[in-house]
């Protein structure tokens, strides 16, 4: 009977909307290859061939955009397209000969074709400005202003790795920041101001002290109101008690702004994954283009370019030459703010199922 239930909970089983070619060789893939920039093609035991064509996109699309995607697909490649955890669009197409007009079509629309093999893939980034209530900076903006100059990466293969950019707007990051080859973190640098007279009015005390992960926050009355004062050493500028408090107030326009981070990567190829590490630990925010942030990761990306070996990773490469060359190289100060003296940092946490003999 539980085979033959039907139910609205849960998405749809995975293989629904799988292309036939996909279904008929599932798991047995014999090899894939890149074949130029932005295009790649599977091919499987039986023979059969599956194309695979990536274009970029803003990820917060138009609906007309989505449409056109979708005429695009139903045109080249019966209606197949995926969307990729980097916002990248793949067109999944089994025609060779269809590859060139559908690349032909989509540099028509202005959506660039590459990110595939040793390049920069889209930017993975967060909501920032247009939706979260908690973030340090924005984030289409920013990745708008980077890849704007970080294009041409994009379009080619001439790094020695691929090369990971990632953003998130705040440390709460629900991007992949912790572990990109570049990672474009927005900072909050002081500690929430609280509006002690609506404070009582719209939060449960009990619940905005529960919400803080150091501690930081105790129950105090204040000018005859209940409310909360915050232990400034404890904080760590998470937002975590805007969440549920709007009367303690994380945001500052004076005061927010953005760190680069570096050498992280998901990838288990020829060591373990890596954790990002801070190089610069803050730029202004300087809408609507962000100059000072194109500019640092750009001479970042470069300078990997220009001195890393070939399949080498950002945090390869640097673990190479030494973190004390590569500050010097990059010419990146190095700081009290580079020491990671939180006391749970553990220099030897294990973070994969490699082994060391």
């Amino acid at each position: 009977m539980a085979d033959q239930r039907i139910t609205d909970i849960g998405p749809p089983k995975y293989d629904k909307f799988l292309p036939p070619i996909i279904k008929a060789n599932y798991g047995k893939w014999d090899f894939h290859e890149v074949l130029k920039p932005g295009v790649m093609v599977h091919v499987g035991e039986s023979g059969d061939k599956l194309f695979t064509v990536r274009a970029s996109s803003p990820r917060l699309l138009a609906i007309a955009t989505i449409r056109m995607f979708c005429d695009l697909a139903d045109k080249y490649c019966d209606g197949f397209l995926r969307f990729t955890t980097r916002n990248n669009v793949e067109f999944l197409l089994t025609e060779e000969k269809n590859i060139d007009p559908l690349i032909a079509d989509l540099k028509k629309e202005g959506y660039p074709v590459g990110g595939v093999g040793n390049s920069i893939s889209n930017i993975v980034h967060t909501q920032g400005w247009v939706h979260c209530h908690s973030a340090a900076s924005d984030a289409s903006g920013v990745v708008k202003a980077l890849m704007d100059e970080l294009m041409p990466h994009f379009e080619n293969m001439e790094l020695p790795a691929k090369l990971r950019v990632a953003f998130a707007c705040c440390l709460n990051m629900c991007g992949a920041v912790h572990c990109s080859d570049i990672a474009v973190l927005g900072v909050h640098t002081k500690p929430p101001r609280i509006d002690h007279t609506e404070l009582p009015k719209q939060c449960e005390v009990p619940t905005l002290v529960a919400s803080c992960p150091t501690g930081a926050i105790r129950p105090a009355t204040v000018e005859g109101n209940k409310s909360v004062e915050i232990e400034d050493p404890q904080c760590m500028f998470c937002g975590n008690c805007y969440t549920v408090c709007p009367s303690v107030k994380i945001n500052n326009a004076e005061t927010d702004g953005i760190s680069i981070w570096v050498g992280g990567k998901v990838s288990n190829a020829r060591r373990e994954p890596m954790f990002s590490k801070l190089a610069i630990p803050y730029l202004p925010n300087n809408p609507p283009r962000w100059p000072e942030v194109v500019e640092a990761v750009k001479h970042l990306v470069e300078l990997y370019a220009k001195n890393a070996r070939k399949h080498e990773r950002m945090g390869e490469w640097i673990d190479r030459i030494g973190w004390s060359r590569f500050f010097k190289i990059a010419g990146i100060p190095f700081t009290k703010y580079h020491i990671d003296d939180f006391t749970h940092a553990g220099e030897t946490y294990k973070r994969s199922v490699h082994l060391k003999h």
